[in-house]
């Protein structure tokens, strides 16, 4: 060739070598282009966990999220350090945030009675209650129940996929769950339904009744009340979705019907007097509630928001991710019709309630 042909060839080779994959920095996430939810993983974790979440990163990331980038919030009543930060950043591409939770939504509110708490704590201590002796899980509690959602990291998503450390993640998962719920008008989602341990709540179900009986006009229609009641309401069957596996629109914990529901259990004290822990923590004790008995193919986390749900959204807002493969501990939901897409590594009939 001759140099004039060499000097009209120099712009494509530019561009080629600008735009090849080859020429990128590796650090640097080119997004699909896709369309994407508003929203996050939330994962609530200390520094001593970093392992654990890191673990857990890497399932996610390898099942689903390295083909959707969405971003990661992390938070703790203390910083970050700077181990931990650096472990989680080099568990994935996408963006990941880290947050401080201020003390007045961490610590143990001024208007709880000390005295009836530390009777509370130590007769369940006595009863031999995982947990029971523990106000850092009960802050723990009431922090994911009413608060999180609140933080100003959250604050920019509509949407959360909530993680917990050392969780593992069955199958692939090809479609996204947060534009599944977004299009499909969900407002609440779980896989695995289990009973919470009578002892750890037994008084505070009345508080919910009396909260319904002052405010009938916040109770959906529809709702899925048959799943946490087999009387209509006048007494608690203790199901329960399990919580460290749910994706939710945040928009209904900001509403004003959960803020005013949260407000008057967080008075009556229901996050210190007793105590939220549920039946898989006592392996003798496990039976399954049902998710497809009362909630369409799909109806939470603590207690609280449990109930919220099944009280205030309609049936039909609440969903089931049976395609979803989870485990948390023993504690497993593998598919009942998996895929080969899916490439799971679990067994149906192994799993949670089978």
């Amino acid at each position: 060739m001759t140099f004039f042909r060499y000097y009209l060839l120099l712009p494509l080779f530019l561009l080629y070598f600008w735009f090849s994959p080859f020429s990128r920095p590796r650090n640097v996430v080119s997004t699909p282009l896709v369309q994407r939810a508003n929203a996050t993983f939330y994962l609530l974790a200390r520094n001593s966990d970093m392992g654990g979440v890191v673990a857990t990163i890497a399932q996610v990331e390898d099942r689903f999220n390295r083909n959707f980038n969405y971003p990661y919030v992390l938070l703790n009543d203390v910083p970050f350090d700077d181990k931990f930060k650096n472990g989680v950043r080099a568990a994935t591409n996408s963006k990941v945030e880290f947050g401080v939770i201020s003390p007045e939504h961490w610590n143990q509110p001024e208007w709880i009675d000390e005295q009836r708490a530390t009777a509370a704590r130590e007769k369940m201590v006595e009863a031999g209650v995982k947990y029971g002796g523990s106000v850092s899980y009960r802050n723990m509690c009431r922090f994911n129940a009413g608060f999180f959602f609140q933080h100003p990291l959250m604050l920019q998503y509509r949407w959360y996929w909530r993680l917990e450390p050392d969780v593992k993640y069955h199958c692939n998962i090809n479609f996204d769950p947060f534009l599944f719920m977004q299009e499909q008008n969900k407002t609440y989602s779980f896989t695995i339904a289990t009973y919470e341990l009578p002892a750890t709540i037994p008084s505070l179900w009345s508080t919910v009744t009396e909260y319904g009986r002052k405010n009938p006009a916040h109770i959906a229609q529809g709702n899925a009340l048959k799943f946490i009641s087999h009387n209509y309401g006048q007494t608690y069957n203790y199901c329960h979705f399990w919580s460290n596996f749910e994706i939710a629109d945040m928009s209904f914990w900001r509403g004003d019907t959960y803020q005013a529901f949260f407000s008057h259990l967080d008075h009556a004290g229901g996050f210190y007097y007793e105590v939220c822990i549920t039946m898989a923590s006592f392996p003798h004790l496990i039976f399954s509630c049902s998710p497809r008995t009362h909630v369409s193919s799909a109806g939470a986390t603590l207690p609280c928001t449990v109930w919220a749900a099944a009280l205030f959204l309609d049936k039909n807002q609440i969903h089931f991710f049976d395609e979803i493969g989870y485990q948390h501990d023993d504690w497993s939901h593998c598919p009942s019709n998996p895929t080969p897409q899916m490439e799971c590594t679990c067994d149906p009939g192994n799993s949670f309630g089978a």
